[in-house]
């Protein structure tokens, strides 16, 4: 039996399982071959085999992505296919190697942008999080954070509060502020209280911890000049 045979649509199955099950057992072996032939019928005339191709190959790179990190190119390719499921397929498997490859996603950054400009939901997802995982690594931060902030000043204002809670956990005192003044400014475009609830909750948190910073600093400057005087 064939990788082939074992995808949801040959089995006639419209649940998603036995894609699961196969990515699950494919990782495990660490099957080289198999992750091949799932690769090389991306270009499978039938679009159900593509499809289903594609998400064992994401779900195999959530699980072990270095299995499929060497297929970079690959998944970059997809950002431009007509099948719009291969398309944010590939976005997220992108997502899944970028700490395995960060250097060669990061030379993808144009083309993920981009991606993420004219494609679905999903693919504007994906990116944010391949620009947030790329900002976790000094050398590409700067850069990455920088895309982001872009991504702030113009996503969808039902995506805003879930990018801000995502990015919120990379903001440092280098960027504190620019996130702050970005979320601030497209406060006025959420029209939905809950949203612009959400938002602020972020600006709030990252303001709390420069105030809580700034008083560690007082007190101890205070403790140490206590300590001066008693000498």
């Amino acid at each position: 039996m064939t990788v082939l045979d074992r995808l949801a649509s040959t089995l006639n199955r419209r649940d998603q399982v036995p894609n699961q099950e196969l990515a699950r057992e494919i990782s495990r072996a660490s099957d080289k071959k198999a992750i091949k032939e799932l690769v090389d019928n991306l270009a499978n005339e039938s679009k159900h085999i593509q499809n289903d191709c594609i998400k064992v190959l994401y779900e195999i790179g959530e699980l072990k992505p270095a299995l499929i990190a060497d297929y970079a190119d690959n998944f970059l390719a997809l950002l431009e296919h007509k099948n719009n499921q291969l398309q944010w397929g590939g976005m997220v498997a992108l997502n899944t190697i970028t700490p395995e490859k960060p250097e060669v996603i990061s030379s993808y950054l144009p083309e993920v942008i981009a991606a993420a400009e004219r494609g679905s939901v999903i693919t504007r997802d994906n990116a944010v999080k391949v620009l947030i995982s790329l900002c976790s690594i000094k050398k590409y931060a700067d850069d990455a954070f920088s895309l982001l902030i872009a991504q702030l000043l113009k996503s969808p204002t039902n995506q805003l509060p879930m990018y801000a809670e995502r990015i919120l956990p990379i903001v440092n005192d280098d960027n504190r502020s620019h996130f702050i003044n970005t979320l601030t400014s497209r406060l006025p475009d959420l029209e939905k209280e809950s949203k612009r609830r959400r938002v602020e909750e972020v600006i709030k948190k990252r303001s709390c911890k420069r105030q809580s910073y700034h008083l560690r600093e007082v007190v101890y400057a205070a403790e140490e000049n206590a300590s001066y005087q008693d000498v």
